[in-house]
């Protein structure tokens, strides 16, 4: 017994949990495309985990109450973006592409890191960094390309994967503003998050629900929900926080990369969705771009920590 519970807190644990719940949420919200709208699903998503962290956050809200107040426009920003956009843009791609897709396209969010900090607050970028990016845009190409150029040239795409590679742009700029974050507790930060997703996701699933695009109320749609909202919206934060705080981001970061081998197994269980070799020449393109571009002194994945 004390080593089982060693085991468990061993934070190494928590970071691979944090990585399951995360492929589980590309399996199950590809499973459910079919029930529930995006952005409805985004907005349960962010408003059932608030339950949660109120309590785990309220000792702090008071105390960081008077920063929230004067930085207004940055959180609201970051809400908007890492809430409202990163999580409903995951579920809209998911109805077009597979999981298996979204997975191996998620890994391309280090180096994506990189090239925005560079545009937006001029991050040195040095030679090697931009051949890093370059490879793994080469790899997010073939991915697209299931492997055929001719599908590049006719624009035979599926826009579910164009969805998600600009759904990680999004991420990217959310890491890179996350300097900008005031100076509260990261659960007041976890809390503003959740609460400014959830309002940003009000209008868009008011929307969905105008033009015919409802929630199925069946047993799929209700245990889907719980999942996402429990165990990717609420339990992979924390799983992923407490390991990032014994290790560090940069240790932290490669378990990000265990998200498209879980998938590659679940997928192909329980939604038929099999590993090809576009997938593998793809993802080794992608991996050997952050190995380059992580040749720097500043960290690629510094933000890794704040994905909710």
């Amino acid at each position: 017994m004390p080593q089982a519970r060693s085991a468990l807190a061993n934070p190494y644990v928590f970071l691979a949990l944090a990585a399951l719940c995360w492929s589980g949420n590309h399996v199950v919200g590809r499973a459910i495309a079919g029930h529930v709208p995006p952005f409805g699903l985004a907005f349960l998503r962010l408003l059932i985990p608030i339950v949660f962290v109120w309590f785990l956050a309220r000792p702090h809200i008071v105390a960081d109450w008077p920063e929230i107040k004067r930085n207004p426009g940055i959180l609201i920003f970051l809400g908007l973006l890492s809430g409202t956009f990163f999580v409903a843009g995951q579920y809209l791609g998911l109805k077009y592409t597979t999981a298996l897709n979204v997975s191996v396209l998620n890994s391309l969010s280090p180096v994506m890191i990189i090239g925005v900090g560079a545009l937006i607050f001029r991050d040195p970028l040095r030679p090697i960094q931009g051949f890093g990016i370059t490879l793994s845009l080469l790899g997010v190409l073939v991915i697209i390309a299931r492997g055929d150029p001719a599908m590049l040239t006719s624009l035979d795409l599926n826009w579910g994967d164009v969805i998600i590679v600009g759904n990680m742009a999004a991420w990217a700029i959310y890491s890179v503003f996350l300097r900008k974050r005031p100076n509260i507790h990261l659960m007041s930060f976890m809390l503003v998050s959740f609460v400014v997703g959830a309002i940003g996701s009000i209008p868009f699933a008011a929307v969905e629900q105008a033009i015919g695009i409802h929630f199925h109320l069946d047993w799929t749609t209700v245990i889907g929900v719980a999942f996402v909202a429990l165990f990717p919206g609420l339990i992979s934060s924390i799983l992923w926080i407490r390991g990032v705080e014994e290790i560090g981001t940069n240790r932290a970061s490669p378990f990000i990369h265990l998200v498209p081998i879980y998938s590659a197994v679940l997928a192909s269980v329980f939604l038929g969705e099999h590993l090809q070799m576009f997938h593998v020449i793809g993802f080794a393109l992608i991996l050997a771009g952050i190995w380059f571009a992580a040749m720097s002194p500043n960290a690629a994945t510094q933000s890794q920590g704040e994905r909710a």
